[in-house]
């Protein structure tokens, strides 16, 4: 029972940060959000054990899809050399540059 109640904060984080990573931040997209939320105070206040715990393991499944997916999408965008990658490659070198505090300066394109 103990260590239910210590895996369902840790599920619930980790499903929250891939949501706002992968599906994204903005104002139109918090119902999803919105949705785990809810769905995890109304869950909380389960009295069967059996139920709340295959929630708990259906979110942590989820997030394990989530993050999964997109690491794929990733994998098949970096094999396919047809595609024009200079997008992919200035948010990689953004990201670099942000890992160190620095910013990359913006390109001037006529």
């Amino acid at each position: 029972m103990s260590s239910e109640i210590m895996q369902a904060p840790k599920v619930y984080r980790h499903l929250l940060k891939a949501i706002r990573n992968h599906i994204g931040k903005e104002e139109y997209k918090t119902h999803f959000r919105e949705y785990v939320t809810q769905e995890f105070r109304k869950n909380c206040k389960l009295s069967d054990p059996s139920s709340k715990q295959q929630k708990i393991k259906l979110a942590h499944d989820y997030a394990f899809l989530l993050n999964n997916v997109h690491h794929h999408k990733e994998l098949l965008f970096s094999y396919n050399i047809a595609v024009d990658r200079s997008e992919e490659m200035k948010r990689i070198l953004g990201k670099s540059a942000a890992s160190v505090g620095l910013q990359l300066p913006d390109v001037y394109q006529p």
